[in-house]
């Protein structure tokens, strides 16, 4: 009976977390960390000119905000507008030209739990194009190219200025990064270099202009929700009654962030069940998950605020995530090498055979803890394999693998706690956010450990089910 509650209750909650999946969203379409940048070249009548956009995530735009704190406004603006300058490189005919600014644009349109993005808009002056002869435009950006995001590059003409042949399209499929197609944010576009046939126009160019109407941050796509999780640190009333709403809502938040792709779900239901682990295995689980994602989005914080200008935080996950492969291979490893032991106990069995005789000598075994002699081979064999559930390092291994990730939003909340001063009110809604990531994948494991007795017209004693560990 017991057992049947325990898997009604995990059931119950995984389809809770299904319910609210569909609401999770990040602030920035292209994600809290991305560095995204437009480049637009103008043929406009004998002359070139550049249009060069940068869109800062929260999180790049809260790093720089020492600097922006140290230089002021307007100095800052000036030492990213020549960043953008000097990583751009236009050539025509193989010359290079000196790109010269004409005028830029800062502005901070508030992003998600009450931080900042940035959006930076620069038109340079690149000189003239030659209106007697098709010219060869050449343009390449190479600003923040470490940094992940978003990099676009358009050439178009007007003006009586024509354009023969062209790498790049002409026209933007994100309205100068306003707008990002909901098609692309799984792929986002990376072109930062372009070659074109330019025929300038006998008239004289004209100086592109910035827009007047005041910035906003990117559109959101319409089924990505209004910032969720993130947006419960921005609440002014921070009432008993609302901070006790505010944890039930991070607690599904966290579950609704477990149930998307990633967190090693399918590891843990297969280790759970290969190794017939026990409930209490599945409960740990979730244990050691809640400490290591909360433990790791304190220290992403920490490397976010004090090493800014050493470590940039995305460059932190691919190492989190080679670490997590790590853990996850050592496992399967030893799973495999329990498999083989099982697998070789049972090849002995199948070649024991008795002797009709009475005349064989007996041992005494009676140093001995247990007694082997009523088993065959093979059950000898499993008596030296470890206990179902008993290995506890490859339990702690799975568990770091699946939290080892801090969720982007949570890092979000965590550096908004601490501009808006409520950093014990953001740690708890971090706490109670793990605990709904690791509650899923305790239910997960919780449910693949009901479904052997639940299921009892399925054999689960198998070979591939013993191997699925392994396997996974």
């Amino acid at each position: 009976m017991r057992r049947r509650i325990v898997l009604a209750f995990a059931l119950a909650l995984a389809i809770l977390g299904l319910l609210v999946v569909p609401a999770v969203a990040t602030a920035h379409p292209l994600g809290n960390f991305t560095t995204n940048q437009y480049v637009e070249v103008i043929a406009s009548g004998d002359r070139l000119y550049v249009v060069a956009v940068l869109d800062l995530a929260e999180i790049p735009t809260f790093q720089a905000k020492a600097e922006r704190d140290r230089l002021g406004r307007a100095p800052y603006a000036s030492s990213l507008a020549a960043t953008l300058r000097r990583g751009l490189e236009l050539r025509v005919d193989g010359a290079p030209r000196r790109l010269t600014e004409i005028r830029h644009r800062l502005a901070f349109p508030p992003g998600v739990a009450s931080l900042r993005t940035t959006r930076l808009e620069v038109v340079l002056d690149g000189g003239t194009s030659g209106s007697d002869a098709t010219a060869t435009v050449e343009i390449s950006n190479s600003a923040f190219a470490s940094r992940i995001g978003w990099k676009e590059l358009v050439v178009r003409a007007e003006r009586g200025a024509e354009l023969a042949s062209s790498t790049v399209p002409t026209a933007s499929v994100s309205d100068r990064l306003r707008a990002y197609p909901k098609s692309l944010l799984k792929s986002p576009l990376n072109l930062t270099s372009a070659s074109v046939r330019v025929e300038g126009g006998d008239t004289t160019g004209v100086e592109p202009r910035l827009s007047s109407e005041p910035i906003s941050a990117p559109m959101r796509d319409a089924g990505a929700g209004t910032g969720g999780f993130a947006s419960l640190i921005e609440r002014d009333d921070l009432s008993i009654g609302f901070v006790l709403v505010a944890l039930v809502l991070a607690l599904f938040w966290g579950a609704a962030h477990a149930l998307t792709p990633g967190h090693g779900k399918a590891i843990v239901a297969a280790y759970l069940m290969g190794t017939k682990g026990r409930p209490r295995d599945a409960l740990a689980l979730g244990g050691i998950v809640t400490v290591t994602h909360t433990i790791g989005v304190f220290a992403l914080g920490i490397a976010t605020l004090a090493l800014s200008e050493f470590i940039v935080p995305e460059d932190l996950y691919p190492w989190m995530n080679l670490i997590s492969a790590i853990l996850v291979v050592s496992v399967g490893v030893v799973v495999v090498r329990q498999r083989v032991l099982a697998a070789r106990g049972r090849d002995s069995g199948h070649h024991h055979h008795h002797h009709g005789s009475d005349d064989h000598h007996h041992h005494g075994h009676g140093h001995h803890g247990h007694s082997h002699a009523d088993m065959t081979p093979e059950e000898h064999a499993r008596a030296h394999l470890p206990a179902p559930g008993s290995g506890k390092r490859g339990l702690i291994a799975v568990g770091i693998s699946g939290g080892l990730l801090p969720c982007p939003t949570a890092l979000v909340v965590l550096l908004a706690a601490i501009s808006l001063h409520r950093v014990a009110f953001g740690l708890v809604l971090i706490v109670a956010f793990s605990i709904g990531l690791a509650s899923v994948i305790s239910a997960i494991g919780l449910i693949a450990i009901g479904a052997r007795s639940t299921f009892k017209r399925v054999s689960f004693e198998g070979r591939i089910v013993r191997a699925l560990p392994a396997v996974s």
